[in-house]
């Protein structure tokens, strides 16, 4: 599932993004909790995280904070905006400094580590589509954060920037191969192991000269099973590896990268 963000009105949206003229605080008080852009979004957030983004309507928010859906119209147009407010408001988690003390390659993978766990706190954050960004504060709070680890670093801008996007894919990327196999048993009906044996072997049956068709491939398995915890699933383990592995080749690609444009 891909959500697209900025979708809603424009001015509208930006002016609950951030906070200008036009955009509503709360209801008038009585026996039910004050409503908010904030404490809307709030709800909205913990109901992501809960049961996923395809669980989050106007009507289900409501229902969360004891209103009916049109009482949130008020204060959030419709879900289009209520999107861009999720995504924006739980960005604010994300640290905003790092410690450069020990360097930019240190303090980037910090900041790549932190990155990797919100993302798997919050794994709806995922599924919505960079295509078309949000254009928050916190967005920006995000990416100034980033940009600034190689505060004193000799790198042309263009580099810079190439640099801070295959970063933040890289982390987006492995984190979304975790989020999908921990949401794939229950959206399958179908465990992860048992999907494995049941693929295996009709692909034996189908392709019995499998290894002969593929032996590079066939090799690279054979040569790297090394002893693992059974206890995680296979590609989460897999994808775990992969992060811890490729941040290291990557922070090398980029220090060869800063020498040579110094």
């Amino acid at each position: 599932m891909v959500v697209f963000a900025g979708q809603g009105d424009v001015r509208r949206t930006m002016a609950l993004l951030w906070r200008t003229a036009g955009a509503p605080e709360r209801v008038s008080p009585g026996p039910k909790p004050g409503l908010s852009a904030d404490v809307i979004v709030d709800a909205a957030i913990a109901l992501a995280d809960a049961e996923g983004m395809a669980a989050v309507s106007m009507r289900t928010v409501g229902k969360q904070l004891g209103r009916t859906g049109m009482a949130l119209y008020t204060y959030v147009p419709s879900k289009s905006e209520l999107v861009d407010l999720m995504y924006d408001r739980v960005l604010a988690e994300l640290p905003t400094g790092y410690d450069l003390s020990a360097g930019w390659r240190v303090a980037v993978t910090e900041w790549a580590r932190t990155y990797w766990e919100f993302l798997l706190r919050h794994p709806w954050v995922l599924q919505v589509s960079s295509a078309r960004p949000v254009l928050g504060p916190n967005e920006f709070a995000t990416l100034e954060t980033l940009v600034r680890l190689f505060d004193g670093i000799d790198v042309p801008a263009p580099v810079l920037k190439h640099i801070v996007g295959t970063l933040t894919s890289f982390v987006g990327g492995t984190a979304r191969t975790v989020a999908e196999s921990r949401l794939a048993p229950a959206a399958t009906g179908m465990s992860e192991d048992d999907w494995w044996y049941a693929r295996s072997a009709a692909l034996t049956e189908a392709v019995p000269d499998f290894a002969e068709r593929y032996p590079a491939a066939v090799r690279m398995e054979a040569e790297s099973q090394t002893p693992h915890d059974n206890s995680m699933l296979y590609m989460e383990r897999e994808a775990l590896e992969t992060f811890t592995a490729g941040l290291g080749f990557l922070l090398d690609g980029i220090e060869t990268t800063i020498r040579k444009t110094a």
